[in-house]
């Protein structure tokens, strides 16, 4: 842990209580701990580098959600809160104004708002838009505004109001839908399209700038600012959409789209490659465009290398991002962020269990390493050549940090939650190896339980990522923290089998058609070399826990291990690979992993299939899903608790009829990790 100073000082100052009464002992961490972090979200730097203006998002176990507010800390670690108290406030933006801008419902919807951060709490409302502010950004210029909305195309925002709220009035319900998607993540499709404006700060008019086109921008669910770029002079806009029509549900094609941003022409194409094309970032000077790139349509995990277009002459030049010459050493590139003098484009990238920071010389296309310890997120550069950037561990949730371009000069800005953690015991971690499937060389993560003792024996609990082309490494995790395990008792183990990202894209690839082979022989090579290298490993105490494509592992071996665990706990899982296909909203998913659509090639959709090995069952199983799962359905986790009672194993089922892939709401998550401890201890923790 970091040393108190005056950062904490800082902190404690402006409002953080103590986590613990005077001379109470700390306490094993656990889920209460977890949901009690403060959260450091989305930031931005100020443009004379002087502040950091971020989102810090806080439990309201009360209310039974997260609440935000927008925060501002100096370069010497000094901060402050500049929104009002009880006003919800996310996606800060720094003006040319110097006041900074942020979206809020306090309205009733969600709007931009601004405050100047010297004048008090005295935020004013800038846009009165019909709908809801979903992204937004400020142009260079100070006097425009950048928005996203969901509307319907072709028609005015004043009569996409009228189609919402005719919709909600009818007394009819149902949906009718003549091609996919029909449903996408958590939510019925309602024909409704992201589209981008722009705003005038000076008369608050709103013009649509993709208002003949059928596609999302920025793409749907998950899509935001990073998606779209202004360019210094303020003249154009470049933004990624997704414009595949009936093919829609099976594409993974993103392009770039260009447009005057004073709207007098359409949007003009400028990619026309058949995969993804994404995150756009002119240069400082703006004569270059950075971009993100795949090579494989329909592939969702491949490789995402840089591409550099000039502006003048239009020509493209590929950069993928290497940390040595080896195979292997390619990386795909997560968040990027030009240097200050455009020499060098500094991105993120998982790196062996970690997630590091990359710079790549822009000229020469060479790659060198930053900083490779923890987790990096978001950075962003400074004036005088530094950056600023998130980093988290499985020891410390997210703070900031900057550094030189150089990789020295490591320093803290902020210390959220040193308090807080100083009231719990954590687990100490390491990194650890083994050779896997095929001979390669695989990686593993052990967490020792809180208050460790060598000379003890303690039960395991396994956890299997999901994705599958994730990773389960030095990370600070809200949903799977091994830490939650630690304290509870357990010693933790986690491998990142054939599939996983952060070993180059040959070693992510291998998973593909082969889901129960490599990644599952990894998985039992790994515990074993676990169990050999750490005494304290009780090999005959262990329980496995996964969700998603680890929910299907737990699954699949549930049947092809039936004797190696006490326990089970599967989250979200697929129990029939065949029917995920016809129940899943983003079919390119399976067709990619399975090569195929079920009909024309069942072979692979029945090569790893578990519901094929359900004769095999007999471990204890927790089952836990989300009604709101429209990406691995329901009805395969209530077929997996159906296996399981008719052959009559101990089982479990919990469902979540307000969840939908991820546990989000804190009382959930309390549920949760309550019943998989108990359920793990019932279980696993008895000798």
């Amino acid at each position: 842990m970091l040393k108190r100073s005056i950062f904490s000082v800082c902190l404690i100052a402006a409002g953080f209580a103590a986590a613990q009464p005077p001379n109470q002992a700390p306490k094993p961490f656990s889920v209460h701990d977890m949901l009690a972090m403060d959260r450091i979200q989305e930031f931005r730097v100020s443009p004379n580098g002087a502040e950091v203006a971020y989102t810090l998002s806080v439990t309201d176990l009360d209310a039974n959600r997260r609440r935000n507010s927008i925060w501002l800390v100096r370069m010497d670690g000094r901060q402050r809160r500049v929104t009002p108290e009880g006003m919800s406030a996310h996606s800060p933006r720094w003006g040319k104004d110097g006041n900074v801008y942020f979206i809020s419902d306090k309205s009733g919807r969600a709007q931009v708002w601004r405050i100047d951060p010297n004048g008090g709490f005295l935020a004013a409302q800038v846009t009165d838009l019909p709908l809801a502010v979903d992204s937004m950004e400020v142009c260079p210029s100070g006097d425009t505004l950048i928005v996203s909305m969901a509307v319907f195309p072709k028609v005015t925002l004043e009569e996409s109001l009228k189609i919402f709220e005719a919709r909600a009035k009818r007394k009819s319900t149902g949906m009718q839908y003549d091609q996919l998607f029909a449903r996408r993540w958590d939510t019925w499709e309602d024909q409704s399209r992201n589209h981008i404006f722009r705003v005038s700060l000076r008369t608050g008019d709103a013009k649509d700038l993709m208002r003949d086109m059928e596609g999302d921008a920025p793409t749907k669910p998950f899509g935001g600012s990073e998606e779209y770029a202004v360019s210094p002079d303020g003249e154009t806009l470049v933004f990624t959409a997704k414009m595949e029509g009936r093919q829609e549900a099976w594409s993974t094609n993103l392009d770039l789209w260009e447009v005057p941003l004073d709207g007098s022409a359409v949007p003009t194409r400028i990619t026309t490659n058949p995969a993804t094309d994404t995150s756009p970032a002119f240069s400082p000077d703006g004569k270059q465009l950075a971009y993100l790139a795949m090579t494989k349509p329909s592939y969702e995990a491949d490789r995402l290398d840089l591409i550099i277009r000039d502006m003048a002459t239009k020509r493209e030049r590929r950069i993928v991002a290497r940390v040595h010459a080896d195979e292997g050493g390619d990386r795909s590139v997560s968040e990027f962020v030009w240097g200050a003098d455009g020499k060098e484009i500094f991105c993120t990238a998982y790196h062996l269990g970690q997630v590091a920071i990359l710079a790549v010389d822009v000229a020469k296309g060479t790659t060198r390493m930053v900083h490779a310890d923890g987790s990096v997120s978001a950075p962003k550069a400074l004036p005088d050549g530094r950056l600023v950037f998130g980093l988290d561990s499985l020891a410390s949730p997210r703070d900031l940090f900057t550094i030189r371009a150089d990789g020295k000069g490591l320093r803290p800005l902020t210390r959220i939650n040193e308090t807080k953690l100083s009231a719990t015991i954590l687990g100490t971690f390491e990194q650890f190896t083994f050779t896997g499937a095929k001979g390669d060389k695989v990686y593993g993560y052990i967490v020792r339980p809180a208050g460790f003792d060598p000379s003890k024996k303690y039960p395991v609990a396994f956890l299997i990522h999901g994705g599958p082309q994730g990773s389960f490494g030095n990370q600070f995790h809200y949903r799977w923290n091994p830490q939650a395990y630690a304290g509870a008792g357990y010693a933790v183990v986690m491998i990142d089998f054939h599939g996983s990202t952060g070993y180059g894209q040959a070693f992510t690839d291998a998973i593909n058609g082969d889901w129960g082979g490599a990644p599952f022989e990894d998985l039992m090579k790994g515990l074993d070399a676990a169990v050999k290298k750490y005494s304290f490993l009780d090999d005959k105490r262990v329980g496995a826990l996964g969700a998603s494509y680890g929910g299907y592992m737990i699954n699949w071996i549930a049947g092809q291990a039936p004797d190696r665990f006490r326990a089970l706990v599967c989250h979200d899982g697929n129990l029939d690979e065949r029917m995920a296909y016809f129940n899943t909203e983003e079919l390119w998913f399976p067709e990619w992993e399975h090569m195929g659509t079920p009909w024309d090639n069942p072979e692979s959709y029945a090569k790893h299939n578990p519901i094929d090995h359900v004769s095999k069952w007999k471990t204890p199983m927790l089952v836990i899903h989300g009604s709101k799962d429209y990406r691995v359905v329901d009805t395969q986790g209530l077929g997996t608790f159906t296996a399981l009672q008719r052959r009559g194993i101990p089982s479990r089922l919990i469902i979540f009829p307000d969840e939908n892939h991820w546990v989000l709401k804190p009382a959930n998550s309390i549920q949760w990790h309550d019943a998989v401890i108990k359920w793990l201890d019932q279980w696993v923790k008895k000798d």
